[in-house]
């Protein structure tokens, strides 16, 4: 049979993973506990979703973490930055969402189980880059790919002992500037 044809673009965009923090400790538990914690962390993720806007998109989930994409409109440095504003505007409204649904939660437990309890252990990490990404369509799927995008995805592994900030790499600060009270 024929293979179709693979779509693929080179584009300039902002890229950003908000994960979640305490994931991992709080997804030990078994039975109903870890049904409620994947439920919370589905609740949370999708508090963060809905706190985006255009022109920053949903890539694709990775249990505790959300891919977002934003295309600038031209290759001018002055759009670049005005994407990069935008997203890190964007940004700053994700931590007010996840934080009024984690509150929301802890305050109407579905039960007393483990990971209703615990939910306040829950943080949010966002990391941010921008750069040349190819964006290609694979067996209906869109994925990301090139250096910007390993370079994101490194970020996330860092050695930072906090459990809730902004980390953005040299390149996204140049056009975006600092997050003021993050």
């Amino acid at each position: 049979s024929e293979k179709a044809h693979m779509s693929i673009a080179v584009k300039p965009m902002a890229l950003v993973i908000a994960d979640i923090s305490g994931y991992t400790r709080f997804t030990r538990y078994h039975g109903m506990a870890l049904l409620h914690a994947e439920q919370i962390i589905s609740d949370l993720l999708e508090a963060v979703i809905d706190a985006a806007d255009h022109p920053l998109h949903v890539n694709k989930l990775e249990g505790d973490a959300v891919l977002f994409y934003a295309e600038a409109k031209s290759a001018s440095r002055d759009d670049f930055a005005a994407v990069a504003r935008d997203v890190a505007a964007q940004v700053a409204r994700f931590f007010p969402a996840f934080k009024a649904m984690m509150n929301a939660t802890m305050n109407n437990p579905v039960c007393w189980c483990s990971a209703c309890q615990q939910v306040g252990e829950l943080r949010l990490k966002v990391f941010l880059n921008f750069g040349e990404v190819a964006l290609k369509q694979v067996k209906g799927f869109e994925e990301l790919a090139g250096e910007p995008v390993i370079r994101l995805c490194r970020l996330t592994k860092n050695s930072i002992p906090a459990d809730e900030y902004v980390l953005m790499t040299d390149e996204y600060h140049a056009l975006a500037g600092s997050m003021a009270g993050m």
